[in-house]
């Protein structure tokens, strides 16, 4: 996995869809250009709903994905 320059990290854990794209929706709201955010999730699902929703959403880029311990990390960049 990539190192990436994290701004803010999202704890999603122990939450379900569609609880962990809508956080990450509003944190990467928050978040200036080029700031990237950590999410950690628990819930399998996260990997295709964070994804899919990345890249369906203008000025957000989903950077990476990884999977460890039944733990689930994305890295979103905003874009703009």
């Amino acid at each position: 996995m990539t190192q990436h320059d994290v701004t803010e990290t999202l704890d999603v854990k122990g939450q379900n869809c569609p609880m962990p794209v809508v956080k990450t929706k509003r944190a990467v709201d928050r978040l200036a250009a080029d700031d990237v955010l950590e999410v950690i999730a628990t819930d399998p699902g996260s990997v295709s709903d964070i994804a899919g929703w990345a890249e369906s959403t203008d000025g957000v880029e989903l950077l990476d994905q990884a999977e460890g311990d039944d733990v689930y990390r994305h890295y979103v960049r905003r874009t703009e």
